[in-house]
């Protein structure tokens, strides 16, 4: 996935918005103003991904397009090098999971207008 297909995959997620908190080149999607996704728009080579901290070290150890998130909690975030070693399915549902692990700590009326 380039990064136009990850911007309107996440985009088309329920209650996504997409900013630049940080700087002009780290493009940051949040759902319920909580960050799930990163891309750095200078390179657009790598996305941080929040994930389960269990399945982190799995996806690690599997994939070495996979490392501990850069400039991020690396218990918690995963940084995916965007190449072909991926396939675009595999990082659908990584992006989703991220978005879910937000949305699932969602009070209940947040998290049923999500659904």
């Amino acid at each position: 996935m380039n990064i136009e297909e990850i911007r309107s995959f996440c985009l088309n997620k329920k209650g996504v918005t997409e900013g630049f908190p940080f700087d002009d080149t780290t493009l940051v999607f949040k759902v319920a103003g909580k960050i799930f996704a990163l891309v750095n728009l200078k390179d657009s080579k790598s996305i941080n991904l929040k994930c389960d901290p269990d399945k982190a070290l799995e996806l690690r150890e599997h994939h070495s397009s996979v490392i501990p998130g850069y400039h991020m909690n690396k218990i918690h975030w995963n940084t995916i090098i965007l190449d072909e070693t991926i396939p675009d399915q595999l990082l659908r549902e990584w992006i989703i999971d991220s978005y879910m692990l937000i949305v699932d700590k969602l009070p209940t009326k947040l998290k049923q207008d999500l659904h």
